[in-house]
């Protein structure tokens, strides 16, 4: 095809293309793209005319991209990268002005804490804009990032697509939250003795602190797992539970209520909090702005707590 017979090509048959690729499932597709299904079925056909091929095929319940499909991706990606990335170049940033939608990735923990006042001043900078916030985590990052549902995602990361960008926000030590009345700290044995509450997105109740805790020869019993930090509040007061935190959603926590917070009783190895973004958006006018609100405001000092 030369470039005369690009002319032929309608580029929002990719993006749904690129879409149908990674959600495997037209009506999640109709979602993301804000189109009826019957129109992602009718661009899903066009799709097979235009590149031969059934693109996706029936697996008991779900749908499977053909091998031929795939490697089609594999070729398409870098080449919607660039264009979107010039696209996006091509175009002044004014915040008091625009009404563009950022697609944001939070984990839990850096929305509960650290989330809010980003929120205010990006509101007060950008009164326009509109800012969508997806639950990330480090299992999730990756995909939301490789897919293009998110520009940017704020949390403890491990593997990212090639082209994704990463800067350290911030490192994360962690606060005891504890709801009753008694005197004083907590030593080890009382910290290992009480009940846990633990906040677990994927279920799994066991984490970093647990390892941290067999090195020292010691464990604890976590006797509540929960998916969301919001829900501590309610579920520590008056009671002998304790939950191990960031120490900035202990900041958030123990404002306005009973909860007190105080450092552990024995060394816990702190993990990083981190900003990673699609390289495609890495010279983004709009992108940069938000970024650097981001590590702005997610990187200050906390008030102290304890």
């Amino acid at each position: 095809m030369n470039r005369n017979d690009l002319r032929r090509v309608d580029m929002n048959l990719l993006v749904i293309f690129e879409a149908l690729m990674f959600e495997k499932n037209l009506t999640r597709v109709a979602e993301k793209l804000f189109m009826g299904q019957p129109a992602v079925s009718a661009a899903l056909g066009r799709l097979r005319d235009l590149f031969d091929d059934p693109l996706l095929l029936r697996n008991g319940r779900g749908m499977e991209p053909t091998g031929r499909a795939l490697a089609i991706l594999k070729e398409l990606q870098p080449a919607m990268d660039v264009i979107s990335g010039a696209v996006s170049r091509a175009k002044e940033f004014d915040p008091t002005t625009s009404c563009d939608v950022f697609r944001i990735g939070l984990s839990d923990d850096a929305e509960f804490g650290l989330f809010p006042p980003l929120l205010r001043q990006l509101q007060e900078e950008a009164p326009g804009i509109v800012v969508v916030v997806r639950r990330a985590n480090y299992l999730l990052m990756p995909a939301l990032l490789a897919s293009g549902e998110i520009s940017v995602g704020v949390s403890y990361t491990t593997d990212l697509p090639a082209n994704a960008k990463c800067k350290k926000l911030r490192d994360i030590p962690c606060k005891v939250l504890r709801g009753d009345k008694r005197p004083g700290v907590l030593t080890l044995d009382e910290y290992c003795e009480r009940p846990h509450a633990m906040v677990s997105f994927s279920g799994d109740l066991s984490g970093n602190i647990d390892l941290d805790l067999a090195k020292i020869g010691r464990s604890r019993r976590v006797v509540l797992g929960v998916p969301q930090f919001s829900g501590l509040r309610a579920l520590l007061a008056g009671t002998e539970m304790v939950a191990t935190v960031p120490d900035y959603a202990a900041c958030a926590l123990v404002e306005g209520c009973g909860l007190r917070a105080e450092d552990p009783p024995f060394p816990i190895e702190a993990a990083q909090l981190s900003m990673a973004w699609s390289g495609v958006h890495d010279n983004d006018p709009a992108e940069r702005w938000l970024r650097s609100r981001i590590g702005e405001f997610m990187s200050r000092p906390l008030p102290i707590v304890g």
